[in-house]
């Protein structure tokens, strides 16, 4: 199998598990498939989501922890999603949601389960151009809560993915973080006086 799931923090478990038990929380939560959900709910599928920070002047983009994310599964599928936040007082819950990619992190999931090498899924998060992909880290040992995408990591774009980006395509990262890039931060325009382009 080559993906390796990193373990998410006890505490963010658990955190999310009283959510879970808690029918406040269930009911005050803006996810009618999670008040809906027939049966026993429960977590899987936990993934540290970094979020991608572009500095400027061209240095290499870095990426920060911001959250772990657990796929809430009802019976025969996922209904939800739980983020969890990093507070001074440790790993806690922070809501439940729902939406399309729910189900295109577990279409992601599944297909990386068929790519040929060792990976440690991540999410990465990019704000600017409101993506989310799922990132294969060809470090299945690593720190879950640390680094950047390596060049020969993979990135697959999730689905609804912003226009000119395939969804569910792997591409590596060395060839989707330039392009990325020059989305998010485009060089400059040609110079006033200077000739159109032909």
């Amino acid at each position: 199998m080559p993906l390796h799931v990193p373990p998410a923090p006890a505490p963010a478990l658990r955190s999310v598990l009283a959510a879970l038990g808690s029918p406040t929380a269930v009911r005050e939560a803006r996810t009618p498939a999670l008040r809906s959900a027939h049966g026993p709910l429960s977590p899987e599928h936990p993934l540290p989501v970094h979020v991608l920070d572009l500095a400027p002047g061209g240095i290499a983009p870095a990426t920060r922890l911001a959250a772990w994310r657990f796929q809430i599964r009802s019976t025969e599928r996922a209904v939800a999603a739980a983020d969890t936040m990093l507070t001074a007082d440790g790993w806690a819950f922070s809501h439940f949601f729902e939406g399309p990619y729910i189900a295109s992190t577990e279409l992601a999931l599944r297909q990386a389960e068929g790519i040929g090498g060792h990976y440690q899924p991540r999410l990465l998060s990019i704000p600017d151009l409101y993506m989310l992909a799922l990132w294969l880290h060809g470090d299945p040992e690593a720190d879950a809560c640390g680094g950047s995408p390596a060049p020969a990591d993979l990135l697959v774009p999730l689905a609804p993915a912003p226009p000119g980006f395939a969804s569910h395509r792997p591409h590596r990262a060395a060839d989707l973080l330039p392009v990325i890039t020059t989305r998010i931060m485009p060089g400059p325009g040609p110079l006033l006086g200077s000739p159109a382009p032909a």
